[in-house]
């Protein structure tokens, strides 16, 4: 009776303890340990006015950043999670969807700072937009559909075949681009923001007309040295266009399919990605071999400016890329660099 008794009272003062802490006590799959579950409280500021806009109650610890935003954007509709830019600091680095709440440097009651990113479009469309536009209207110019030129030379053709040449290069290039945005690229980022798909068509449909415009010229004459310039810059062109695809399909494989896993790209069977031992980004070495070939052939001084600025934009973008993987990994190859092997 007595064994009994005591019993009674041990497994009475087990449940009352449980029902006052329900949470705080959790044994991990093996059971040889045991972990503080305690609940977090999250308040969501505003970066600017620091005004509070939110307060989530119960948040598990092991809730990521995407499910705080999602969280969020049920008491604020009109702010989605991919516009939500959410930090530690009003003027910090926005935190990856993926991490983490117990792992950030926050108390239990976490408090965030929120910016609006504005509208957002996905990349898909983006690049889509930024791609067909360029193989339209150059192929407007190679037309010369009325308006353009002088009435006379509507809808002829140029008798220099270079220039039939140079339609077929700059075509192939933006329907290989449109078919790997289709089918080829895995995407970090799922959106970027919607004014930039103005700037960004501003920048290669403009390049596209002017270069266009000079290249179909009635009066266009072709390049200094003739047939041997054009094989050669063909050459040069196919081989860095082959290149450029061949890294990209590189780049997709170390990527599984809806994630946003990084790893460090290393050479693979195909000869055109044995470049990654100098390189960081070598599909923009390949791209640039693309974009000289294409003005060697030319010899068109509105396709070498764009050229230039097309070298410095992806230059910046290697280096950024190139800082990225040096941080991440410290295991990264020492000898690459960004874009041009032992040069930049």
């Amino acid at each position: 009776m007595l064994i009994g008794w005591f019993d009674r009272v041990v497994l009475h003062t087990a449940a009352r303890s449980l029902e006052v802490f329900p949470s705080v006590i959790a044994v991990d799959q093996k059971g040889l340990r045991t972990t503080n579950m305690k609940h977090y409280e999250v308040e969501i500021l505003d970066a600017k006015t620091k005004e509070k806009l939110c307060f989530l109650d119960k948040v598990e610890p092991n809730a990521t950043i995407g499910e705080i935003k999602s969280m969020f954007h049920r008491t604020h509709p009109q702010w989605y999670p991919a516009r939500q830019s959410i930090r530690l600091d009003p003027k910090g680095k926005s935190l990856k969807d993926e991490d983490v709440l117990q792992h950030l440097p926050v108390g239990t009651t976490a408090t965030f700072y929120f910016r609006d990113l504005g509208a957002q479009i996905s990349w898909v469309t983006v690049f889509l937009t930024e791609y067909t536009g360029p193989l339209v209207i150059y192929l407007l110019f190679y037309f010369r559909v009325p308006f353009i030129y002088a009435p006379k030379y509507d809808f002829t053709t140029s008798k220099h075949w270079v220039v039939h040449l140079a339609c077929m290069c700059h075509s192939f290039h933006y329907v290989k681009r449109l078919l790997e945005t289709l089918f080829v690229h895995r995407f970090s980022h799922g959106t970027m923001p919607l004014r930039n798909i103005f700037k960004n068509c501003t920048y290669y449909w403009g390049f596209a007309a002017w270069m266009a415009y000079y290249i179909n010229h009635p009066l266009y004459t072709p390049p200094i040295y003739g047939e041997q310039q054009i094989r050669l810059a063909l050459i040069l062109f196919l081989f860095c266009q082959i290149g450029n695809f061949s890294i990209h399909i590189a780049l997709r494989n170390l990527r599984p399919p809806g994630s946003k896993t990084r790893k460090i790209p290393y050479p693979t069977k195909n000869p055109f990605t044995w470049i990654f031992l100098l390189v960081s980004c070598p599909n923009y070495t390949y791209e640039l071999g693309s974009w000289l070939g294409f003005t060697l052939m030319t010899q068109c001084l509105p396709v070498a400016f764009f050229t230039l600025v097309g070298f410095i934009q992806m230059t910046v973008w290697a280096k950024g890329k190139h800082r990225s993987y040096l941080k991440e990994f410290r295991d990264y190859p020492p000898l690459r660099s960004p874009i041009l092997p032992f040069v930049l």
